[in-house]
């Protein structure tokens, strides 16, 4: 029979291991969110920042699987199930702490990457017809035009005409078509970039609260494995 503090050690890890299976389907839910609300501005960002997302559901779905065996491990009293749980969930932990640092790095140059982006889809913008469709949308959701501004337009439309997304409102009676004077002044990169930015900062503030339970999680397994191995041990 357990003891006290091991029963009370057993059963504060199993309560652990449904948090930290509520943090894998928060940071799914988290991965999926982004990877469903902004998947559709992803001509603009390079291929391999806008696979984040899809790591984060995969990863999501990698802690609730392992806290499976964590809970099967606490609630039988297996050594051998709490330490492969302990091994895998400090793996895992150890994976989302480079995933943040190298999301941290990254994120320093992500202007530039994006800047290149949008530079590539706009010189092929005419030849391309889901670049077409890319920056209609952009440009339409946030009511914006070019990359700094409508003159970006200028390489594409020499005879001063932009797409009409550009003109959110076009007084038929002046023009008839889009023009520089009747387009948005403001340019995509930067309004892109604030949205990215304001949700990597919620990334960020996710990552750190789960990161905190994940650790407890561990802690607290490594605990009732010692537990396990003493009570076996005296029998």
């Amino acid at each position: 029979m357990a003891s006290g503090g091991l029963a009370c050690v057993k059963y504060l890890t199993f309560f652990c291991n449904l948090l930290f299976a509520l943090t894998g389907l928060l940071i799914f839910l988290v991965g999926g969110m982004v990877q469903l609300n902004y998947a559709h501005y992803s001509n603009f960002v390079s291929d391999h920042i806008w696979t984040a997302p899809i790591i984060l559901m995969i990863v999501g779905a990698a802690v609730a699987v392992i806290c499976f065996l964590g809970c099967c491990g606490a609630l039988k009293e297996s050594s051998c199930m709490i330490l492969s749980f302990a091994i895998l969930a400090v793996v895992i932990f150890l994976f989302e702490i480079c995933l943040g640092v190298a999301g941290y790095v990254k994120h320093s140059g992500l202007q530039q990457l994006m800047e290149g982006q949008f530079n590539s889809t706009m010189r092929h913008y005419k030849e391309r017809e889901d670049y077409q469709d890319a920056w209609t949308l952009l440009q339409t959701e946030l009511d914006c035009c070019g990359t700094y501004g409508p003159n970006d337009w200028e390489v594409i439309y020499p005879n001063k005409t932009l797409p009409p997304a550009c003109c959110s409102v076009i007084n038929l009676s002046e023009a008839k078509e889009c023009t520089v004077v009747h387009a948005t002044q403001n340019g995509c990169l930067q309004k892109l970039l604030a949205i990215l930015d304001s949700k990597t900062l919620i990334l960020a503030t996710v990552v750190l609260a789960v990161a905190g339970i994940q650790l407890l999680t561990i802690l607290f397994a490594c605990c009732l494995y010692r537990s396990f191995r003493r009570s076996y041990d005296h029998v």
